[in-house]
């Protein structure tokens, strides 16, 4: 080595055994998730009422601190949280948005990364069941109340990313039962959209995009006619989109 020069790897370690992280101000760090359902052909979010301060009584959306000693990842925290407080395990969660200023949470600055999912209501029904202080309440309602926090705008975003996943994805169908009928399928995305889906369209889209599998199985559902097919998701489709919208 010539005379003079120090490792990289020493000089960075030097620095390292010397740094103190709280030289410098350091935010509060929450995780908070948005929770979809779909039941009787409506849309439903879950709220938590808050114990504590601030906001005590108010409902809000789940979530907390970041424990940095026990949360190997912003995703294991916000499953960690929703856990602890409803007794539900997320078969998927999307990142959704990091929200941070000085006003947001009275105890000093603070940044939320938050995160969202569509859930089959029967999967996790029987645990807020459970629990006095969780509840689903119907969008429209929730979208009304005072929330904890900046709660009602992480709301609001949360539901333009999901009516944008209606379009260009199949994430709905995860709120589904393991096997569905098309029908079915396209209910979940109306409710999803508000609006009516073109149905002759929207059949030929899905069955252009093969990522359905025919069970060879029929529904059980009562009535005149041929009862429908039952279909259920192909592997890894979570990450499939559409080359165009299911409306274009």
């Amino acid at each position: 080595m010539s005379q003079g020069l120090i490792p990289v790897s020493e000089t960075e370690q030097s620095y390292l055994n010397n740094y103190n992280i709280h030289d410098f101000d350091v935010p509060l760090t929450t995780v908070d998730s948005v929770l979809f359902t779909v039941q009787d052909g409506q849309l439903f979010t879950l709220l938590v009422q808050r114990a504590n301060h601030p906001a005590k009584g108010m409902w809000g959306l789940p979530g907390g601190f970041v424990d940095t000693q026990q949360d190997t990842d912003l995703d294991h925290c916000a499953q960690r949280h929703l856990q602890q407080k409803t007794g539900i395990e997320a078969p998927f969660l999307q990142p959704l948005v990091a929200l941070g200023n000085g006003q947001r949470d009275p105890r000093g600055w603070s940044t939320s990364i938050s995160f969202y999912a569509l859930m089959a209501h029967a999967d996790c029904q029987h645990y807020v069941d459970t629990v006095s202080d969780v509840q689903w309440f119907p969008l429209a309602q929730a979208q009304q109340m005072s929330l904890a926090f900046d709660h009602t705008k992480i709301l609001d975003l949360a539901l333009k990313q999901l009516q944008q996943k209606a379009l260009d994805s199949l994430v709905l169908a995860y709120a589904l039962p393991e096997t569905f009928t098309l029908t079915q399928l396209q209910h979940l995305h109306e409710v999803i959209l508000g609006r009516s889906i073109q149905s002759k369209s929207f059949r030929r889209r899905i069955e252009q995009a093969q990522v359905l599998q025919d069970t060879g199985e029929v529904s059980d559902t009562q009535g005149k006619g041929k009862r429908p097919s039952l279909y259920r998701l192909k592997p890894d489709i979570a990450e499939y989109r559409f080359v165009r919208n299911l409306e274009a």
